[in-house]
């Protein structure tokens, strides 16, 4: 039996959930926040409906968070302003953009992400004509992502509702990781960033075992424990740092000058893109193309270039291309 924290002799109100809760926001937007105790106190019931009361507030969209003062008391609050943004609209343009976008995340079936798109989506058509909806919806149909071989997170979604309240909340957590033919760790862990890359999710941050930034493929962890503590992000951190100079996401070491040449068949691809803000493009005799570009990162490099085996020469660096010439040779001997 839970006890109630209520003052001896003192009735529990009697109102309605709405009216309560209505209560508790006003106290809380017109204080820096309120414990638990306190809202008890106020409202006239047991800590139990108080948590309660809490988690509808917190599930209706308000930006709920709770800090841990010196004290060691746990003080709810709204997040700072919130009330002053203006209410959000959309041209049907920008609406367009959003269906379009929606397409290409496919790959977060299963997830808390999901669920919440499909919240946005569903306000975004009550307020719009059955036909303009219709429209939007055959737009982003003919133009959905494609993506064959994509990762099925449905068995990550508690962790994944584990990490974005960390996030949102900059909550620091402990995090089991258990990477591919390795042993699995344990990281105390301040995430920063979650990253979308090439249909998978990232989550970075700082780990504090490591005294240093990590990435992690969200695949590859095994559970999450979120702590008391909170942290604050750098003012100086940027995304980029967790991956260097790396040509995708992995970095393995520092930037290299590329020097690679791209047949007739497969120059247009590599014309159609800008693969570094200091790239230099030549133009070869019979449509050939030669692009130059520093990156880090032999693995993913040589993934990308292996898609277009039978049409690239890999001039430099040395090791790369020996790397390549390697694989070439095991491919051979492979399909013999």
């Amino acid at each position: 039996m839970i006890k109630s924290a209520r003052k001896p002799g003192k009735p529990a109100k009697k109102y309605s959930q709405a009216a309560r809760l209505h209560d508790v926001i006003r106290i809380l937007e017109q204080r820096y926040g309120a414990t638990v105790e306190e809202l008890v106190e106020e409202c006239q019931v047991t800590r139990r409906t108080v948590y309660r009361d809490l988690t509808a507030i917190e599930e209706a969209g308000y930006p709920l968070i709770k800090e841990r003062q010196d004290s060691d008391e746990v003080i709810y609050r709204f997040v700072a302003g919130y009330k002053s943004l203006p209410p959000i609209t959309f041209s049907l343009e920008e609406l367009m953009t959003l269906y379009l976008c929606r397409g290409q995340l496919d790959f977060l079936q299963g997830t808390p992400f999901q669920v919440d798109l499909d919240a946005i989506f569903g306000r975004l058509r009550s307020g719009l004509p059955a036909r303009s909806v219709a429209h939007l919806e055959r737009i982003a149909e003919a133009g959905s992502s494609k993506i064959q071989g994509f990762r099925d997170y449905s068995g990550k979604r508690e962790i994944l509702e584990r990490l974005r309240q960390a996030l949102l909340k900059q909550q620091r957590c402990k995090i089991r990781y258990a990477p591919a033919r390795r042993a699995a760790s344990d990281y105390l862990f301040d995430p920063y960033t979650l990253l979308f890359y090439n249909s998978s999710l990232y989550l970075g941050g700082f780990a504090h075992n490591r005294q240093a930034l990590r990435l992690f493929l969200i695949d590859r962890i095994a559970s999450v424990t979120l702590c008391d503590g909170r942290f604050e992000v750098p003012e100086d951190y940027t995304s980029d740092q967790l991956t260097g100079g790396a040509f995708g996401l992995i970095d393995e070491g520092p930037k290299r000058q590329l020097d690679l040449v791209f047949a007739e068949p497969v120059a247009h691809l590599i014309r159609e893109r800008i693969w570094d803000k200091d790239q230099q493009l030549e133009e070869l005799s019979g449509g050939a193309l030669r692009l130059k570009f520093s990156a880090a990162g032999d693995t993913e490099i040589l993934a990308w270039i292996n898609t277009m085996i039978n049409h690239v020469q890999v001039l430099g660096p040395a090791d790369l291309r020996q790397k390549f010439l390697k694989f070439l040779q095991q491919t051979l001997d492979a399909a013999r």
